[in-house]
């Protein structure tokens, strides 16, 4: 059965690379081989979905809708314009807020937020939009680690190491991940200035846009402040930052029906949600618990420390830059659950400072989804928004953007994390 599994995920990967404009229904379909051929009980179908994930994404896609039809993202691409001297500095400046606000709040939150902007700024200059939506999304993956609130991953670190949110900046007197991260995401930023270089074209606001309701836009700000406050409230249900999304949706959406007094108007944003991305993850959620199941990730995590012996940097240099690899395949967090007590014990066994490992391991698995559009949620969300608009990113398109950001980033962290805790 193992066996099995692994040529149908290997299998799937390949036809979405060949038939990157079919990917949902090309990961629906393994999803269901999985369940037929017993793969993924089915009993285990309801808990392989992170509905946290689902709701967040649904919630934030059905605010987007009423923030985009505001104008208000229109708007603040006039402001991008008016500062930056060309489109290279546009796509810098927006790839920077992204990663900022990325560390506070969830990546896929952070992208469906920040990418309409990038679409507003793209119309506006009528070039395509691919490149500067791609950049980021990427930049909000890179500084998920760099908190304790930017990624479950982290938060699963913090629970596993009793850390706190202070830990991410100082441990026991010495600078933590989050400097790790943000060097990274300093060095990711060169790395995007080189791949824009040639954008040199100037820009120029069009200052007669109008914004027609305040109300979404005050949303996404209360939706940022909420998240962040939940995630210092412990012990907190696993679907809270989901329902935190929806709620607030379902606010936006009630508000905008008693304004326009058009009750057909909710049934047309519920049409607009991207109901083909929430499909992809789905499946996806489905294919990896599988795979999780038959015991294929607990085989991958072994090896990392077989192969590692007892070289401390050989070890901790396999755990970076294989959980980096396996982190394109498969989801983050199910991995990252695998390798905690895996790397805890190896740490015990062989007297190395366990942040090393820890640290090495959530930067690799959070980078590692970057150099692929369906290795991350905030790159399937981006994908999804691109695909709307007409534009379907293979992923050839994906890589000259994530893998030079992400081996730019992963880089400079694996360093400093070494050079701080070996």
């Amino acid at each position: 059965m193992k066996t099995i599994a692994l040529i149908l995920f290997i299998l799937m990967y390949v036809f979405m690379i060949i038939f990157s404009s079919k990917r949902e229904y090309i990961a629906l379909f393994t999803a269901l081989l999985f369940i037929i051929l017993g793969i993924l009980p089915v009993n285990n179908i309801v808990s392989a979905i992170d509905f946290n994930v689902i709701l967040m994404m649904l919630g934030t896609m059905i605010l987007v809708y009423y923030f985009i039809d505001s104008k208000m993202p229109a708007k603040i691409a006039d402001f991008l314009l008016d500062v930056s001297p060309s489109v290279k500095w546009v796509t810098i400046l927006m790839s920077a807020f992204a990663g900022l606000i990325s560390a506070f709040i969830d990546n896929t939150a952070t992208v469906l937020m920040i990418a309409p902007v990038g679409l507003a700024v793209c119309k506006r200059l009528k070039i395509n939009p691919v490149p500067m939506i791609l950049a980021i999304a990427v930049s909000s993956n890179l500084q998920g680690a760099a908190t304790l609130v930017g990624d479950t991953t982290s938060i699963m670190l913090a629970s596993y190491a009793n850390m706190n949110f202070n830990d991410f900046f100082i441990l026991n007197g010495k600078l933590s991940i989050f400097f790790a991260v943000e060097l990274g995401a300093i060095a990711s930023l060169f790395a995007l200035f080189f791949i824009f270089r040639k954008e040199n074209d100037h820009v120029e606001a069009s200052r007669n846009v109008r914004v027609t309701s305040y109300i979404p836009s005050i949303a996404l700000i209360v939706l940022v402040i909420s998240l962040i406050i939940a995630s210092f409230i412990p012990n907190t249900p696993n679907l809270t930052n989901g329902i935190i999304c929806i709620t607030i949706a379902l606010i936006v959406m009630m508000l905008d029906t008693v304004k326009t007094k058009n009750k057909n108007r909710v049934l047309d944003d519920l049409r607009g949600v991207d109901y083909q991305t929430l499909i992809l993850l789905i499946s996806l959620f489905l294919v990896i618990e599988g795979i999780k199941d038959v015991g294929i990730i607990n085989d991958f995590a072994n090896f990392i420390v077989k192969i590692g012996g007892n070289n401390t940097f050989l070890l901790y240099t396999i755990i970076v830059w294989g959980s980096a690899l396996l982190s394109v395949f498969i989801d983050n967090i199910p991995y990252v659950a695998t390798m905690l007590p895996v790397v805890q014990s190896v740490s015990l066994s062989l007297g190395i400072n366990p942040y090393l490992l820890y640290f090495g391991l959530l930067s690799g698995a959070t980078l590692g989804g970057n150099l692929t559009p369906i290795g991350a949620s905030a790159n399937i969300a981006a994908c999804g928004l691109l695909k709307k608009e007409g534009k379907d990113v293979s992923f050839k398109d994906f890589i000259k953007i994530g893998a030079p950001l992400t081996l730019s980033a992963l880089t400079v962290g694996y360093i400093f994390i070494w050079c701080i805790w070996r």
